[in-house]
Order: structure tokens, then C-alpha cells, then sequence
């Protein structure tokens, strides 16, 4: 039986072991005892501490998405349908990537290097003789929070998108507020927005469980950190396409 390529058998271990290790999490996660005050802090400090990135990120979006999209429907005529194309764009698709991929980049990396550089000093292993569950400490609140803020903060961003959008509508045209939004929101149906919404929490679990897997895991002291915090982000990047591609499908198969 011919060999397989050193990357591929590589690329099967880990999903083997990030399979395990998320079975771990559903094992774990839901029995006592709760760490509910660290569950709360992480979800302040993955969360709220994101939002002014996630923030300035949409509204530029919002804002340059409109500018970019006004020669062309200009020149088909139909500039009208602006805030209707804006909107189905943010909603379906632009809002969830976007503020996930800026999740991934900031608190994957963040996730990794943490729990790795608790790694190497052999932090975890004192918290193991001590007689607290690391796992349940430091992976199950990481992410449980992620899973529950990404999703919040995609809303947000979506709505400081559409802000942004109006701006940008509104630096070559009058265009009321109201009317705008009346606009945007008469053109999108559950399905723009369900599938996007539930696609979320996925996203927020792949960042969240690659990033303690990754930590959680690291060697090779200070070289193995710089790695688990760069390698979380690109793992967790594809996973959120990866994910985004099944969620497409599966929306398209309700609208048949």
C-alpha cells in the first residue's frame, strides 16, 4: 500500500486530534462545576475589547462598498437599488466574514499565544497539581465565549456598516435616513439574515477551539508560541471558509 505524502498524513493527524480535542470540549463543557466569573471575563475581554476594531472596520466597509459600487450602477442606471445591493451584501455575506476573519486575526492569535506561553512555563501543569481543571479554565470559557460573542458583535457590525453606507450614499446624493433603511430592510427576507446569523456561532467555535488547541498544545518554548499564535489564525481563517462554503450550500437548498 503505497505511502501517503508527509503533508497529508500531518494534515489528517491534527484534524484527528482538533476532532478529539473538540469532543473533549462537548464532554467537558456542559458538567460541573461552571466557571461562570471566567466566563464572564473572557467574553469582556474577547468581546467587548474587540468591538472598536470590528467597529471602524465595518463602518469603513459600509463606506467604501457604497462609493465602489455607485459608477457601475450609474452606468446601468439603476443607482436606485443601491441601499437594496448594500444591504443584501453586508447581511449575507460581507458582515459575518468580515467581522470573523478580524475575530480570528485578533483573538485567535491572542488565544494561542496566551495559553501557549501558559504552556512552555508549565502554568497549566501547576494548575493540574493544584487541583483546578485547566481544560474546563481555560478552553471551555475561552470557547464558549467566542462562540457567544462573534455572533453579537456581527450584528453590531452590520449596523455600523449600514451607517457607514448611508454616508457613503449621502456624499453624492440626498437620500433621508429613513428612506434608506426602508430601503435596505424591504429588500432582505429571513433568509438573507437566518443562515448568515446562525453561521456565526460556528465561526466563533472554530476560532475559539483552534486557538486553545493550538495553545494548548504548544512546545518548543518561545519558538512554539510565535507558532501557535500564527499558525491559530490561518487554521481558523480557512475553517471560517470552509464553513461559510457548507453554510451557502445549505442555505441554497431551502430556497429551491
Amino acid at each position: 500500500m503505497m505511502n501517503l505524502p508527509v503533508g497529508i498524513q500531518s494534515f489528517l493527524k491534527e484534524t484527528g486530534e482538533i476532532s478529539r480535542f473538540s469532543w473533549r470540549f462537548f464532554k467537558e463543557g456542559f458538567s460541573p462545576r461552571f466557571e461562570l466569573s471566567e466566563f464572564i471575563r473572557q467574553c469582556f475581554v474577547l468581546g467587548y475589547k474587540s468591538l472598536p476594531l470590528v467597529g471602524l472596520t465595518a463602518f469603513i466597509i459600509g463606506l467604501v462598498l457604497t462609493m465602489q459600487l455607485r459608477p457601475t450602477m450609474e452606468y446601468y442606471g439603476v443607482e436606485v437599488q443601491i441601499p437594496a445591493m448594500v444591504g443584501v451584501a453586508i447581511f449575507r455575506e460581507i458582515g459575518p466574514i468580515l467581522t470573523a476573519l478580524i475575530f480570528a486575526g485578533k483573538i485567535g492569535s491572542s488565544i494561542g499565544a496566551e495559553l501557549g506561553s501558559m504552556k512552555v512555563t508549565e502554568q497549566i501543569d501547576a494548575m493540574e497539581v493544584s487541583g483546578t481543571n485547566p481544560f474546563k479554565y481555560l478552553v471551555v470559557t475561552r470557547t464558549l465565549a467566542t462562540t457567544l460573542m462573534l455572533p453579537i458583535l456581527t450584528i453590531i457590525a452590520d449596523a455600523i456598516a449600514l451607517i457607514g453606507a448611508y454616508l457613503g450614499e449621502n456624499i453624492y446624493d440626498t437620500l433621508p435616513f429613513n428612506l434608506f433603511f426602508r430601503k435596505v430592510f424591504l429588500n432582505l427576507a429571513y433568509i438573507d439574515l437566518i443562515p448568515a446569523f446562525i453561521k456565526t456561532f460556528f465561526f466563533g467555535f472554530a476560532v475559539g477551539i483552534i486557538g486553545c488547541f493550538k495553545g494548548y498544545f504548544t512546545d518548543k518554548g518561545t519558538e512554539g508560541v510565535g507558532k501557535a499564535a500564527n499558525s491559530s489564525v490561518v487554521v481558523s481563517s480557512v475553517m471560517i471558509f470552509l464553513i461559510d462554503l457548507v453554510a451557502v450550500q445549505i442555505a441554497d437548498l431551502f430556497q429551491r
